[in-house]
C-alpha cells in the first residue's frame, strides 16, 4: 500500500512540475457525443481498449472536472459527459500528433486538453448564458490561471442533434456564428482559432442542411475538417475508435496548417 501511495504521489509531483515549468498549448474540446467519444463503447460499457495513438504521455495533460491538471488518459470526458458512458474520442490522438509533429515531448513542451463536450446537446444548449456555455468559459479561463499556458484553439464537433428538426438545421449556421463570436469575446481572444468538424452522421434527416451551415461559415480563423465517410458504429451515429483516431490526427494537421498557429492571440489573465 505504501508503495502505491508513493507512486501516486510521484505521478502527481511530475504532473505538477511539468505544468509549472513547461510551455503549454491549451486546446478546448467541445460539442456533443462524437467529441466526448463513444469509441469502444458497447451496450453501455467501455471495453477499455486504447489505440496506440491514444497512449498516455507526460507531454499531454487534461483539465479534470475539479479543474486540476493531470496526465491525460482515455476516456478524456469521463467526468464531464457524465450522463453516458464515454470511450475513445479525437482529443488524445489530436494531442499526441501535435507533440509528435513538434519532435516529441522533449524541451518542456506540453499540450493541455480542456474537455467540455456533452452528448445529446443542440447548438442552442451552447448559447451565451446557458449552463454548458458558462461551464466552457469557466473551464477555459481556469485552464490558464491554473498553471499558465496559452489557449490555441477550440475544437468543435457538434450538430447531430440539430438534424432532427428542420428549424434547428436551418438556424445552425447563424447560431454557430453567434457562438463563435460570443466565445471569442468572453475569452478575450478575438482571433481564437476554431476548428469545427462537419458531420458524418445525425439523429434526424436534415444532416445535409446542418453540413451546409457548417461548411459555409465565413468568419475569419474558422477551419473545417470533414468527417463524412468515416466509419460509424452499428448505431450509424457514433464514430468507431479508429475513426476517432483518424479524425484527431486530421484535426492536428488542420491546426498545424493554420496560418500563425504558433503565435499568441491574447493571454487570459
Amino acid at each position: 500500500m505504501k508503495l502505491i501511495v508513493s507512486l501516486m504521489f510521484l505521478m502527481f509531483l511530475s504532473v505538477l512540475v511539468v505544468t509549472c515549468n513547461a510551455t503549454k498549448d491549451i486546446f478546448i474540446l467541445a460539442g456533443q457525443s462524437n467529441m466526448a467519444g463513444r469509441g469502444g463503447v458497447f451496450n453501455g460499457k467501455w471495453v477499455g481498449v486504447v489505440p496506440k495513438e491514444c497512449t498516455p504521455s507526460p507531454s499531454v495533460l487534461r483539465l479534470s472536472a475539479k479543474l486540476v491538471w493531470e496526465e491525460a488518459r482515455e476516456p478524456l470526458h469521463r467526468d464531464i459527459d457524465v450522463g453516458k458512458t464515454c470511450g475513445i474520442g479525437p482529443g488524445l490522438a489530436f494531442a499526441n500528433e501535435i507533440v509528435r509533429m513538434r519532435g516529441g515531448g522533449g524541451g518542456g513542451y506540453v499540450v493541455g486538453l480542456v474537455p467540455c463536450a456533452v452528448g445529446g446537446t443542440r447548438i442552442e444548449d451552447w448559447r451565451k448564458g446557458a449552463p454548458l456555455y458558462n461551464q466552457l468559459v469557466r473551464r477555459s479561463i481556469e485552464s490558464v490561471r491554473n498553471g499558465g499556458g496559452v489557449i490555441r484553439a477550440l475544437l468543435w464537433y457538434q450538430g447531430e442533434s440539430d438534424t432532427v428538426r428542420e428549424e434547428d438545421a436551418k438556424a445552425y449556421k447563424a447560431r454557430m456564428e453567434s457562438f463563435i463570436m460570443n466565445i471569442r469575446s468572453d475569452l478575450k481572444l478575438p482571433n481564437l482559432l476554431v476548428i469545427q468538424v462537419a458531420l458524418a452522421s445525425g439523429e434526424g434527416k436534415f444532416i445535409n442542411m446542418v453540413r451546409y451551415g457548417q461548411l459555409n461559415i465565413k468568419l475569419p480563423n474558422v477551419r473545417c475538417v470533414d468527417a463524412k465517410g468515416l466509419r460509424l458504429k452499428s448505431d450509424n451515429l457514433h464514430l468507431t475508435s479508429m475513426s476517432e483516431v483518424y479524425l484527431g490526427i486530421q484535426l492536428a494537421h488542420a491546426y498545424l496548417a493554420s496560418p500563425g498557429h504558433h503565435f499568441n492571440n491574447t493571454q487570459i489573465s
